[in-house]
């Protein structure tokens, strides 16, 4: 009887590890924002062949962080880049800034976000880093192309918003591209004798 009591507390601290995957889920918390404080960016890289994303936040209505030309594929003008904007703007260039969350899920890990540059348009992907992880998503899209240097406003898809990290209580310096739930694969009907293909990938909207 000492014997199995002994194992089982031997056991514990290794059920205790086995855990933690789960409990890191909920490590952090996702808040709402102000959506309108927000602009989600195809900001161009060099010479403007690719571009990456950027997001910027007005923090305070001290001056403009950002102004939009609503003209063809809406052009974002980054004010902010003008000018110290320290307590007044926020700008997150990249993981350390901004990560792809789902429900519960934190996918940060398991998923890459990039602009992809298609058929006139720039469209926000975000594609899993091993097939297993899931589906790839498309996220936003510009509407449009214009010059190569502009800075375009990527315009999420319906379901797709931004949410603020959370820690206990405390707000970060870090935001989720955030849905509720999974959005569905449709399967697209068989014509004749020919089999079903694969669940396609979601549309642009």
């Amino acid at each position: 009887m000492f014997s199995l009591v002994r194992t089982l507390a031997a056991l514990l601290p290794v059920a205790s590890l086995m855990a933690a995957p789960v409990q890191a889920k909920a490590l952090f918390d996702a808040v709402e924002v102000d959506q309108t404080k927000f602009v989600i960016v195809a900001a161009p890289i060099g010479t403007g062949e690719r571009a990456q994303l950027n997001i910027y936040e007005q923090r305070k209505d001290t001056r403009p962080c950002f102004a939009l030309v609503e003209e063809g594929p809406v052009k974002v003008d980054p004010l902010l880049s003008s000018f110290d904007f320290t307590g007044i703007c926020s700008r997150y260039i990249d993981g350390n800034g901004y990560s792809l969350r789902v429900g519960e899920d934190d996918l940060a890990s398991t998923y890459r976000i990039s602009v992809v540059r298609e058929k006139g348009d720039n469209v926000l992907m975000a594609f899993p880093s091993k097939p297993s992880a899931g589906q790839e998503m498309v996220i936003a899209r510009t509407g449009g192309h214009s010059q190569n240097t502009d800075y375009l406003l990527l315009q999420p898809e319906p379901g797709w918003k931004l949410m603020r990290r959370q820690f206990g209580g405390r707000n970060l310096g870090h935001v989720y591209i955030y849905r509720d739930s999974w959005p569905v694969a449709e399967q697209p009907a068989a014509t004749g004798d020919q089999p079903a293909t694969d669940p396609a990938v979601p549309g642009l909207w």
